[in-house]
């Protein structure tokens, strides 16, 4: 177990967080610069059709292992799940790196890289997401989610034109070998994070059952809880308003108005700015006061802007909606996962983050095909308004349900 004194430390002055925080940061880069080496190998080996089933291959079984890799997480510790999962797809991708220097093998190494990304996503995703809360103590874990938000948006601005130079440099196998490398940093900084021990008596492994009945547990958990189960229904309903207008319907948005691409550009980069801002601000806070109302306040709100967003008139209002918009959301999204973090016993943490990822990664995406679909039809405010609607349903729920209502973040 880690000393009092370190876990009490402020979590953006904890060298044991800040290790963390490192080793993530550098994962997220990774992954960055392996999708663009993945679909530019993919474009470059095959037709863009091909290349887009390679694109999707990954998607599959990370959906239907997610909450089975929940169940490992909690069973076998999310720190030492973490830093086996990394080592794995270090490999991989370092692999197929070496492949394609060598040879031109075609799409099937490609192929069996995603679905051994995916694979393994299922598992790491449930571990990172309950890591946090065994790095630090309950009431840093609102300015870690901040941190964590600060991290992936570094990752991502950073992550682009690392890959992008890496292809422009030495190609495909080049930008794997950067990929697999920037994978490999985050290994040994988690050999050296030390987390706190759960008692004995709550450790998965110290009572008798397979792995099915500590499913089933951790979804009977979820269920009965007071908290977690309407959370769960709101973040389900927030991403499924959110992802289908801030993602395909942005790019018919703007098709439709002549921003071209560079507009769309901005508009996302607003987006951006808005959710570091958010983050940020949590970092340095560490705590907000009445969280529930905050993430349900900031769900609302967040839902008008995008309802909004369809209906101004320029390029620049359309930056200062999307700012707002990442600000609001990146603000609720924080909110959220501190909230899941505090209420959630640690030894279910990773089957709660399971769940939590399927619905945003496995359940939310389907409604892109179906905004692409309805602007077709009904073009694009109304779709736009009827997503913002979905999202603020997430909102009333939280408002509706005192418990999640009255929840506060521990100080």
């Amino acid at each position: 177990m880690a000393p009092a004194d370190v876990v009490e430390r402020p979590a953006h002055r904890d060298p044991n967080v800040l290790r963390w925080l490192a080793a993530y940061t550098a994962s997220m880069m990774g992954d960055s610069v392996y999708y663009i080496a993945l679909s530019w190998a993919a474009v470059q080996a095959g037709s863009p059709s091909q290349a887009g089933v390679v694109m999707a291959v990954s998607a599959l079984p990370r959906a239907l292992l997610m909450l089975v890799g929940g169940v490992i997480a909690d069973r076998l510790g999310p720190r030492r799940v973490v830093i086996g999962s990394d080592a794995v797809r270090c490999a991989a991708v370092l692999a197929v790196a070496a492949l394609l220097f060598v040879t031109t093998p075609g799409l099937w190494p490609l192929a069996l890289l995603a679905l051994v990304f995916g694979t393994v996503d299922a598992v790491f995703m449930p571990a990172v997401g309950a890591l946090p809360a065994r790095v630090t103590s309950r009431g840093q874990l609102a300015r870690v989610q901040g941190m964590r938000g600060l991290g992936i948006r570094f990752a991502s601005v950073l992550g682009g034109p690392l890959g992008g130079l890496a292809v422009a440099v030495g190609g495909a196998s080049a930008a794997f070998t950067l990929s697999g490398l920037l994978i490999a940093v985050s290994v040994p900084l988690l050999v050296f994070v030390r987390v706190r021990e759960l008692p004995a008596d709550d450790r998965p492994t110290a009572r008798a059952g397979t792995a099915w009945s500590d499913l089933t547990a951790g979804l009977g958990y979820i269920r009965r809880h007071r908290v977690l189960a309407p959370l769960m229904l709101a973040i389900a309903l927030g991403d499924l308003g959110f992802v289908g207008p801030l993602n395909v319907g942005l790019t018919l948005l703007a098709d439709e108005r002549g921003w071209g691409a560079a507009g769309m550009g901005s508009v996302l980069a607003g987006f951006g700015v808005g959710a570091g801002a958010a983050s940020l601000l949590l970092t340095v806070r560490g705590r907000l006061p009445h969280a529930g109302q905050v993430a349900a306040y900031a769900i609302l709100a967040g839902s008008v802007a995008i309802g909004a967003l369809a209906f101004v008139p320029s390029v620049v209002a359309a930056v200062a909606v999307a700012l707002l918009i990442g600000l609001l959301a990146g603000l609720s999204g924080a909110m959220c996962g501190a909230l899941l973090q505090t209420q959630a016993d640690p030894a279910y943490l990773g089957r709660v983050t399971a769940v939590s990822s399927l619905v945003s990664l496995g359940f939310a995406p389907l409604s892109m095909p179906l905004s692409a679909a309805a602007i077709g039809i009904w073009g694009t405010g109304p779709v736009f308004v009827a997503s913002a609607t979905v999202c603020g349903l997430g909102g009333v729920v939280v408002l509706w349900v005192r418990d999640l209502r009255r929840a506060e973040l521990p100080e």
